[in-house]
């Protein structure tokens, strides 16, 4: 016998004022801890655990990259979107949650909203046994 679909819902997790520009919070929602970043405007959510070795990853650096101009020469950008495990180095792109060099690895991400009140809500599985 199957289960139906897994059930979701927004959870509340911080406010937007707690959250500067390229900065985080750490909260935890649903028993999860996640990281929730403000990245080019947008508002992001992901695990704080890295998929190498289950690391904090979202107590690691926020930085930029070398990006390719042409075939022989890179810029510095995308500063304050790439997060970089602080137990290993790797490195992930904030945006996807994938990682530079191997887009097959990926941290989790959550979908997020902001509603009116100023808070940003994070679209979470209810976990079994817990009240809504």
């Amino acid at each position: 016998m199957s289960a139906g679909p897994a059930a979701h819902r927004f959870a509340k997790a911080c406010h937007l004022d707690s959250l500067g520009d390229d900065s985080r919070v750490l909260v935890e929602v649903e028993g999860r801890r996640l990281g929730i970043f403000r990245v080019g405007g947008r508002v992001v959510a992901v695990h704080d655990r890295c998929p190498h070795q289950g690391g904090p990853v979202c107590r690691g650096v926020l930085s930029g990259t070398t990006m390719p101009v042409n075939a022989h020469e890179y810029r510095w950008g995308r500063e304050g979107a790439i997060l970089s495990c602080p137990w290993h180095g790797w490195e992930f792109d904030l945006e996807t949650g994938a990682m530079f060099g191997n887009p097959r690895i990926r941290l989790r991400t959550y979908e997020t909203r902001v509603d009116d009140d100023g808070y940003v809500y994070v679209r979470v599985q209810v976990r079994e046994g817990r009240d809504e």
